[in-house]
Formats: C-alpha cells, structure tokens, sequence
C-alpha cells in the first residue's frame, strides 16, 4: 500500500492526501484503492503504448470487472483491494463501468469537439463517479444527494481541468470544448492547434467557465445538506479546485498559459480552514 500511498500524494497534492489521513482506516484505504484505479486508467491513456495496447488493457479491466463484482479471484493487485476494500461499502459496478468506458473514449480516436451532451457524460463519468463513490464509502444512501453532487462536483472539476489543460490536451490531440461553444464563439475549425490559436478562443472558455461556475455554486449547495464528516473531504477538493478556476477567471480567459498553480502552503492553508470550519 505504500507504493498507493505515494501515488495519490504526488497525483492529488499534499493538503488532499492529509485530509483523507483524517478518514477512519477502512474508509481511507477504500478511497485510496479506488484513486489508485483512476490515475492507473488515465495513466494507460497517456502512456506510450499503442492505441491497440491500450484497448487491450480496458479491455482486460471489463473482465476483471466481471471477476469482482461476481465475487470471482480478481487478476490484479488494485483489483483485489477494490474487492476487500471497496465492496463492503457496496459501491454500484455501473459506477467502474461508466468510468473505465469514459476514460475509453481518448483511446484510439482522442475526443474533439463533443457534443454538449457528449462532454456531460463524459464528464459524469470521468469526474462524477469519484464523487459518488465517496459519499457511498462516508456512508451516504440519499440516491438524490448522491446523483446531484455527482454530476454537478463531476461537472465544474472536470471542466476546471480541461480549461486548465487546454493547451497540452491540444498537443495531444484533443479538445473538450463543445461544438455548440466553438460555433457560439464562431470558431469554425475542430481541429485542436488550429483552436488553439484562434483569436476567439477566449470567448469559447468563458462560455465553458461559466458552467463550470454553475455547477460550482450546485456543488456547494448540495454539500451544505450533508453532515460535516461526510461532506469535509469533497469540500477540500472543491475548494482546491475553484482557486485553480478562479485564478483563470480572474486573470482573463484569453491566457492559456502558464497552467495555474497553487503552492503547498496554499492548500495546506484550505486544509486548515476546512478543518476549523468543522
């Protein structure tokens, strides 16, 4: 577990990984196995294996699945601990499906220019299942609450990072901007560098930024309805990812670089406020 450890440390930033250290034993190391299985995903996604490699790997993860939520041996280390760690909190299997098939999606033909229907799901599904698995591992049953903080946290975190990444998701040939965006900022072209570079980009990302703020105030409006345990450690990450938002937003859309960043202190100092504030 220690390998885990040091994974989701480096991958979430330090004030995130104290503030799950704050969870009881069975609930932390339940968290970590299963964004231990996320970074391993979007990992496969931007390695240098071939496209047929990688389908092969997400391919092996739908069988594997299989073998845990039909209580067979599963094959791999993550997949055993999601089966110890995981089930007993009796985590929904569509939720693991729904994420492996979107992350799937930058395999073989990277996303460019989805729908806005598209971009939903495909956030849902990547950002939105973290969230709804957590508060089911924190002991949340309300379906409502958990479905409502899912696609809304799911929503603003996933486009945060997008408008945060645009300029490498570009050098990789991607771009989540939504066609009905580009067509409302009258950026004709789908092609990643060519957006990119246009004069109008910056009307494109403050149509995204402002649902993601949308989806911001939902957020916090539904953690407001939980009880403080529950609702604590999905504030911290809220709260880390809205100042990476709002050092976008405040700065003007126009600028795509440097990526925002927050210092340790910084997030240490949320981590403190978050932990006063309970």
């Amino acid at each position: 577990m220690d390998n885990i450890h040091k994974t989701i440390k480096n991958k979430t930033g330090t004030a995130v990984f104290l503030g799950m250290r704050l969870l009881p034993k069975a609930k932390r190391e339940a968290l970590y196995t299963l964004i231990a299985w996320v970074r391993h995903l979007e990992d496969v996604v931007e390695s240098s294996l071939d496209d047929k490699e990688k389908q092969e790997i997400m391919n092996g993860w739908r069988r594997e699945l299989d073998n845990i939520f039909e209580k067979k041996v599963p094959a791999t280390d993550i997949g055993r601990r999601i089966y110890k760690n995981c089930l007993r909190f009796k985590l929904p299997k569509e939720e693991f499906v729904n994420m492996l098939s979107s992350v799937s999606k930058n395999v073989n033909k990277p996303l460019q220019a989805p729908t806005m229907k598209q971009l939903t799901g495909y956030c849902r599904g990547v950002g939105g299942m973290t969230g709804s698995l957590s508060l089911r591992i924190f002991g949340c049953t309300d379906e409502k609450l958990i479905n409502e903080l899912s696609t809304s946290m799911g929503t603003a975190l996933q486009i945060t990072n997008i408008l945060r990444n645009i300029k490498e998701d570009a050098n990789n040939n991607r771009l989540y901007i939504p066609q009905e965006l580009l067509n409302k900022a009258d950026i004709t072209s789908t092609d990643p560098k060519t957006v990119l570079v246009d004069k109008n980009l910056a009307i494109a990302r403050e149509e995204l930024g402002r649902i993601a703020s949308d989806n911001y105030i939902k957020a916090y409006k539904v953690l407001e309805q939980l009880d403080k345990s529950t609702s604590r450690p999905l504030r911290l990450i809220l709260d880390i990812y809205k100042k990476y938002f709002d050092i976008m937003a405040d700065r003007g859309w126009e600028i795509i670089s440097p990526k925002p960043e927050i210092s340790k202190l910084c997030k240490l100092q949320v981590l403190l406020k978050g932990m006063l504030a309970s």
